[in-house]
């Protein structure tokens, strides 16, 4: 009988220790598998932010306002001919 319990001790043992390291293989090899997916399965990125609202009437016409003052200031300190200014005033006015 003593010959016969080793056998079984001895078997139980060998197959508790192949359980365990077969556990442990497959648990690594699920971490490595998660680790390499986990880019595929990222957040995504947020969505831009919204469109500024389009300014009021009002402001947009005192910018123009400004823009003309600029470049009347740019032609009498005589950076600008009177066709330059001519021609930027008027893409100005035509926005």
């Amino acid at each position: 009988m003593p010959g016969l319990l080793r056998g079984v001790a001895r078997t139980a043992v060998v197959a508790g220790t192949a359980t365990a390291v077969s556990n442990r293989v497959s648990r690594r090899q699920q971490g490595r598998w998660a680790a390499q997916q986990e880019p595929q399965y990222a957040a995504p990125p947020p969505p831009p932010p919204p469109a500024a609202a389009p300014a009021p009437a009002g402001s947009d016409m005192s910018s123009k306002i400004d823009q003309l003052k600029q470049l009347g200031e740019l032609k009498d300190q005589g950076v600008l001919t009177d066709s330059e200014f001519e021609e930027q005033k008027r893409r100005i006015l035509q926005d």
